[in-house]
């Protein structure tokens, strides 16, 4: 029997050969094989995730509760001292200094980060702005995002932390922090799927050893991940239950 393997479409491009070079030392850890379907965005991937295509998936925070309470997936391990944050940034040249100084009208760039464009949009209560009184666009990556307000043709844009620290040096010296969250237990996670379950204990055993494999560590360094932490359904309910309050 074959597995199918997907991951959050948020992580960095330099990142995308990581994530075969790990299917494939997976596949051999586990001795099974399995297949790695990548998207480029969050809606085609959720409907094909809805219509149960995949066994296992590095899941983002806000996934992870329809993957856990309505499908019966498991989080087994998350990447150690990596936590989902998200920023606020504008052009370096805006005379915007504080999110309070941001006001009614003002465009604002996101993507289809589920996770990332609420944890924005709380943040952007501070200044008594919300999906109301603010011109959202959503673009299809973070790249696109910062292009918008390198161009002024955004004031603002919303980004996974991770992700603005991964772009070029050039384009975070032509933009600026405004704020950044700092939730710390809000993360991305390795969930399994029922069909998969059995070999649970063996995939958190392979991975929570991995950086001691010589190919599991090179695998890591590819992924921009140290090393892994297992998660235990407290830990996992905990993180669904504080999305949950987020989002309502």
């Amino acid at each position: 029997m074959t597995y199918n393997l997907t991951v959050s479409p948020d992580f960095a491009p330099d990142h995308i050969s990581g994530w075969y070079f790990f299917n494939t030392w997976l596949q051999r850890k586990l001795d099974v094989g399995i297949h790695l379907e990548l998207y480029d965005n969050f809606d085609t991937q959720r409907s094909d995730i809805r219509a149960d295509k995949f066994d296992l998936i590095y899941a983002n925070p806000y996934d992870a509760s329809m993957l856990v309470r309505e499908m019966g997936f498991q989080a087994v391990v998350r990447p150690a001292s990596k936590s989902d944050e998200t920023v606020i940034a504008v052009n370096a040249e805006s005379p915007f200094q504080t999110v309070e100084d941001l006001s009614s009208g003002c465009r604002v760039a996101t993507t289809d980060d589920p996770d990332v464009h609420t944890m924005g949009m709380i943040m952007l209560e501070s200044a008594d702005l919300d999906k109301n009184n603010t011109a959202i666009k959503e673009y299809s990556s973070y790249v696109v995002v910062a292009k918008n307000l390198l161009n002024g043709d955004a004031d603002a844009g919303f980004f996974l932390k991770d992700a603005y620290d991964e772009l070029s040096e050039l384009i975070r010296s032509k933009m600026r922090v405004l704020v950044s969250s700092q939730i710390s237990v809000v993360h991305h996670s390795l969930l399994v799927g029922p069909r998969m379950a059995e070999h649970i204990p063996a995939i958190q055993a392979a991975l929570l050893t991995m950086q001691e494999d010589e190919k599991g560590k090179g695998v890591l360094e590819s992924m921009d991940i140290d090393n892994w932490e297992p998660m235990d359904s407290e830990q996992t309910e905990f993180m669904i239950d504080l999305i949950d309050t987020l989002i309502d």
